[in-house]
């Protein structure tokens, strides 16, 4: 899935902090965007999809996963697919 309305969600600073491999900074970044979302949104979940990747990454598996869970629920109502982290590496 690569719907270019939902990618332009994702701020150009969390891009610049994955791509300098400041994953946690990257997570930040993702989650101050998803607090401007309406909860239970394609927008909100796919902040949030992207945020639990990265908490994974940096070893907070448990919050990660529950991130992943619940945006996952939202992806799936809403007939999506689901981004990965190459959504950030992405230019845009």
């Amino acid at each position: 899935m690569a719907h270019p309305d939902l990618k332009a969600l994702i701020p150009g600073a969390a891009r610049t902090a994955y791509r300098d491999g400041d994953e946690l900074r990257a997570a930040l970044l993702l989650r101050r965007a998803r607090e401007g979302q309406r909860p239970g949104t394609p927008g909100y979940a796919v902040l949030e999809r992207l945020e639990g990747l990265l908490l994974i990454a940096v070893q907070r598996e448990v919050e990660g996963t529950f991130a992943l869970e619940r945006a996952d629920t939202v992806l799936d109502e809403h007939g999506l697919g689901y981004p990965e982290l190459d959504w950030l590496d992405d230019r845009g």
